[in-house]
């Protein structure tokens, strides 16, 4: 009844420019979107003279720019490495740094405090002073490949997801725990089996974030797989020709293919990183 009420209420002048506000900044957030794909379907003298305007009979080149675009870039190809990459790189990054959090909120020692506070430290670590520094290591240790690659993935995505994890264990009570214990479970199946499923909402929300950095992340695969293993980001930037001139037209039609992906599965599971987020922040 209440919830009717407040909708029959007329809008204020406050609540009007708050929606406006709203909408002003939304239209903030689509308008590069919006122009990637506007600009796909023009020739690249036209994508760089009108870069506003819309498609005409002079412009418009139809799906040619993605067609030999995906020739170019060899997009199929780098689409796969992009989903192999990111597809193991979420999933051992959600199973180990939930465990670590797990752990490490549960012992009362010393050592797990420092632990957790050098976690939290290495969130304010920006990726460019340590990126040189990592390629070499990297090649010492023979992780550039794409299998190697999900370890440093594991290793710059373990901050922030032992950081989120562990807010949300403190809510968790700890007579679940105990009463696993009673009927004889040992730590790794009380984890498994009690644990793990307490912690989907927040699981979810570490799954879609660091899926997101992932799968646009370009860098990282650059500087450590580079050219071999091509992901979408550094498949797209090959379209550099000579000098660096640069089709307009084939660029923004792959980057309108590479963000669909990443957009449609924001948009399915966004509503879980608000679930996930507020859940954690009852006992953080």
């Amino acid at each position: 009844m209440s919830d009717i009420q407040q909708q029959g209420k007329p809008l204020t002048l406050g609540g009007l420019v708050i929606i406006l506000s709203l909408l002003i900044i939304s239209l903030l957030f689509i308008a590069p979107i919006l122009l990637v794909f506007l600009n796909s379907f023009k020739g690249k003298l036209f994508v760089i003279n009108t870069p506003f305007a819309f498609p005409n009979d002079e412009s418009f080149t139809g799906i040619n720019n993605y067609v030999s675009g995906i020739a170019a870039t060899g997009f199929f190809s780098a689409f796969g490495w992009s989903l192999f990459i990111t597809v193991f790189s979420v999933a051992i990054i959600v199973l180990f740094t939930s465990m670590t959090a797990w752990y490490i909120t549960r012992s009362t020692g010393r050592f797990c405090k420092g632990l957790y506070y050098a976690f939290v430290f290495a969130m304010i670590v920006p990726f460019q002073m340590v990126m040189f520094p990592l390629t070499k290591v990297a090649n010492f240790l023979h992780l550039d490949n794409p299998l190697g690659i999900l370890v440093l993935y594991l290793g710059f995505g373990s901050a922030q997801s032992v950081f989120l994890f562990s807010g949300f264990v403190k809510s968790v009570p700890i007579a679940v725990e105990e009463a696993a214990t009673i009927d004889g479970c040992t730590p790794i199946r009380a984890y498994f089996s009690v644990i793990f499923p307490m912690l989907a909402p927040i699981a979810v929300t570490v799954a879609i974030l660091n899926a997101m950095w992932v799968w646009n992340d370009f860098l990282l695969p650059n500087l450590v797989i580079g050219s071999e293993y091509r992901t979408i980001p550094v498949a797209v930037q090959y379209l550099r020709g000579g000098y660096g001139s640069i089709d307009w037209g084939y660029m923004m039609a792959m980057i309108g293919l590479a963000v669909i992906p990443i957009i449609i599965f924001y948009f399915v599971c966004q509503k879980h990183i608000i679930q996930g987020v507020t859940a954690g922040s009852v006992k953080g």
